[in-house]
C-alpha cells in the first residue's frame, strides 16, 4: 500500500492552484466532472492534490480550508481483496465511488471509511482490480 494523495478544501482555489503549480512545481492534470469545482495537481503524472472548493461555510462566516482527507492506493487485486476482507471483519461502514477513465487515467474505485467525524481515509484501486458479486 502507498499514499495515494492528499486533498485540500479551501474557498481559494486559484491561490492554492497556482501555489502547487507555480511554486511547488506540481501540473495541473485532467480531472473527472465532478459536481464541486476543483483540480487535481499532478507530481511524476499522477493526481498528488486534490484541490476542493470549499462548500460549508466556518462558523465566521468564511470557508473552513482544511486538508480534508487522506488516500492510499491498493496496486493490485489481492491487495484489494485482502483490505476487503479486513474491512469486513471489521465492521467497519464505508462508501464507494466510482472515477470514470479520463485519457491515459484508468477507472477507479474509491472507498471512504470515516474513522470520526470529519476523519476520513480514502482507499483507492484500479476499477479492474475490482471482482464484483
Amino acid at each position: 500500500m502507498q499514499l495515494d494523495h492528499a486533498t485540500i478544501v479551501t474557498a481559494d482555489l486559484e491561490t492554492a492552484r497556482r501555489f502547487f503549480v507555480d511554486v511547488a512545481g506540481l501540473t495541473q492534470g485532467k480531472r473527472p466532472p465532478f459536481s464541486i469545482d476543483g483540480y487535481w495537481l499532478c507530481a511524476s503524472g499522477r493526481p498528488a492534490i486534490h484541490l476542493i472548493d470549499a462548500t460549508v461555510p466556518a462558523q465566521t462566516g468564511r470557508a473552513a480550508p482544511r486538508i480534508d482527507h487522506i488516500a492510499f492506493r491498493l496496486e493490485s487485486a489481492d491487495e484489494w481483496q485482502a483490505f476487503l476482507h479486513r474491512l469486513h471483519a471489521a465492521d467497519m461502514p464505508y462508501q464507494l465511488a466510482e472515477v470514470p477513465q479520463i485519457g491515459p487515467q484508468q477507472a477507479e474505485l474509491q472507498l471512504f471509511v470515516a474513522l470520526a467525524p470529519g476523519v476520513v481515509i480514502e482507499f483507492v484501486t484500479a476499477l479492474r482490480h475490482v471482482h464484483r458479486s
